[in-house]
């Protein structure tokens, strides 16, 4: 294990900060509570599955469980499911699981991306789940709930793992910054934030990635920029606002000094269509206002507010979403946004 957590000479900041006790679980409240209200009652189920997106403290809390059900490390056996996924892996599993704990009351087994499992080594688990020992805990962990077959999801108790939002990553970035002795203005937490998409470990590999290029110990908003090939937020905001304007002259210069700036045109049109969809639901849905503030910084969140009436709708998402998907196949990389921001203005003046 301690290998792993090796990154570049250093602690991987995503490991070194990861939650160790319930109290440092975030994002995960309702979880954490369920928790341990059943482990208080003396409730443990022999199966548990927990659900998410990839980043959000899966494998953070399968560990601390397994710590409050007063597991050792001797008795705790983590299985990457994509390497072992075959019958054959599930059927050593299965006699595994049969022998007694060495030094504590339970053998908790975490498996991780368990959707990458084949259908037979699906079968040879789910008699495992069926009839598991007494002295056996499983804790299945997946961002891919769907792919799971129905009979092994209703033999667990199922836990969905929330995405954390852009304010709270910004927050614990800031916290992680400060605690490597960096200083961090508060634009770059949110671009780190924003570029992380619900994700610690990305957030947390964003950050790393900048310290790394960072001679001064202060983070800023340009360093972010650089190592993550996202052009600067208010680029995104005039593209945005030229799209709600129908103006494709502007949209079009913004676009090309995103270009100029040797910017990431995935990072750049994920970005826009991000803040896009926050605009319709701001629009569409304002009982969702408080939630979408909580998502964003102050100025995009007050810019975003004051788009036109009518300026994005679920049109305009559409057509960005088609030319989207050609980003990263069409030789030009800004093609399809220029495509994009054309199309959706050609529309309205038709």
């Amino acid at each position: 294990m301690k290998s792993k957590e090796k990154q570049d000479g250093f602690l991987a900041l995503y490991r070194k900060y990861r939650p160790r006790e319930w109290g440092e679980v975030v994002g995960q409240e309702h979880i954490v509570e369920a928790l341990k209200g059943a482990l208080a009652l003396g409730r443990v189920s022999h199966a548990y599955l927990f659900a998410g997106a990839r980043g959000t403290g899966k494998t953070s809390v399968a560990r601390i469980l397994a710590r409050a059900l007063k597991t050792a490390d001797i008795d705790i056996n983590e299985i990457d499911a994509a390497s072992s996924r075959k019958i054959e892996d599930a059927r050593e599993l299965r006699e595994a699981v049969l022998s007694l704990p060495f030094e504590s009351p339970y053998k908790v087994y975490i498996l991780d991306e368990v959707h990458m499992l084949t259908k037979e080594a699906f079968n040879a688990l789910l008699k495992t789940l069926e009839e598991p020992p007494k002295h056996v805990v499983f804790i299945l962990a997946t961002t891919e709930i769907d792919k799971l077959p129905e009979t092994i999801v209703s033999r667990c108790e199922l836990h969905s793992f929330r995405k954390p939002s852009q304010k709270t990553l910004a927050e614990i970035i800031t916290r992680a910054g400060k605690k490597e002795g960096y200083e961090m203005s508060n634009s770059s937490a949110e671009l780190i934030a924003l570029l992380g998409d619900g994700s610690f470990r990305d957030a947390y590999g964003i950050l790393q990635k900048t310290i790394a290029i960072s001679a001064d110990k202060k983070i800023s908003e340009e360093e972010v920029l650089r190592v993550t090939g996202a052009p600067k937020g208010d680029i995104s905001n005039r593209v945005i606002q030229a799209i709600a304007e129908r103006n494709a002259e502007k949209g079009l210069t913004a676009i090309a000094e995103a270009v100029a700036a040797h910017g990431d045109m995935k990072v750049f049109a994920r970005i826009i269509l991000q803040k896009m969809r926050f605009a319709l639901l701001l629009r569409i849905a304002p009982e969702m206002e408080k939630e979408i503030a909580r998502e964003l910084s102050d100025s995009d969140f007050t810019f975003l507010k004051n788009i036109p009436e009518r300026g994005i709708t679920s049109q305009t998402l559409l057509t960005f979403l088609e030319y989207y998907d050609f980003i990263g196949r069409s030789h030009i990389p800004h093609l399809p946004l220029e495509l994009a921001v054309i199309k959706i203005c050609e529309v309205v003046k038709k």
